[in-house]
């Protein structure tokens, strides 16, 4: 499946979460056997043999991030809300396009030297990847990329990532 038929298969929400946002909604995409499945081969496929883990974002990130993980036959680390971790967190505070936000991950989430792959459906500003970037390093690992089905050129996240690699599977100018 090429990036115009994923594209076909995410949903534009007009004023969604507030008004003047366009939200890309890839709930028909994961939907859809064919389209959820060239995501996870898409994502995973040039990370084959370079991740010991996956960071999975709240909450998309982790729709994402699991099959992907699978794929690559390694384990799935998760960075969520605050609050919703029973051990010992790891925190990071970040601004996203629409308000501020925080993230927390287990401290023992990922392993001293793992190389991480941080796996989420879109990358807007970069806010919150930088931020699941920033965990990962406090707790001793090695970011080698972020995976992402979209892309929203405009607001400059991939510059923001930077030195960072960033991929992501469909792009919007």
């Amino acid at each position: 499946m090429n990036s115009d038929e994923i594209k076909r298969l995410i949903r534009d929400i007009p004023d969604f979460p507030k008004s003047g946002i366009l939200f890309r909604d890839i709930t028909p995409l994961i939907s859809d056997p064919r389209g959820f499945a060239a995501v996870v081969d898409g994502l995973a496929e040039p990370y084959l043999g370079q991740v010991d883990t996956v960071l999975g974002i709240e909450s998309r990130g982790f729709i994402i991030g699991a099959p992907v993980a699978y794929r690559l036959g390694v384990g799935l680390a998760i960075a969520r809300k605050p609050g919703k971790l029973p051990a010992s967190t790891v925190d990071e505070s970040y601004d996203l396009e629409y308000g501020s936000a925080s993230l927390q991950m287990h401290s023992d989430a990922i392993a001293p030297g793992a190389r991480v792959l941080i796996a989420d459906d879109l990358l807007a500003t970069g806010g919150t990847a930088e931020a699941a970037i920033k965990l990962v390093r406090k707790v001793g690992g090695v970011v080698i990329g972020c995976a992402f089905i979209v892309e929203l050129v405009a607001l400059g996240g991939v510059t923001r990532l930077a030195p960072e690699k960033s991929f992501s599977l469909v792009r919007y100018e």
